[in-house]
């Protein structure tokens, strides 16, 4: 499973990132989270087909568009897509 935090580089994008690898530890996952900022995480947004930021991608789609601090949420996002 790829699992990608995009942004801008901002707080909001840095904390989104956090709390994904805090959701990763705690369902004790050994999957990494890359973290894509400034122009490439930009660019990849574009190319997923969002115009607002962060985002959470799981295997190449968007699962999560924004910031929700919910890592309850975001665990969910990443169990319905671990294959």
């Amino acid at each position: 499973m790829k699992i990608q935090v995009l942004g801008s580089g901002c707080a909001t994008c840095h904390k989104l990132f956090e709390i994904t690898q805090q959701a990763i530890k705690e369902l004790q996952l050994t999957h990494t989270v890359e973290y894509v900022t400034g122009d490439k995480g930009t660019q990849k947004i574009i190319e997923l087909g969002s115009m607002s930021s962060p985002v959470l991608a799981i295997n190449g789609k968007i699962a999560m568009v924004g910031f929700v601090p919910d890592v309850e949420k975001i665990k969910k996002l990443i169990l319905d897509n671990l294959n």
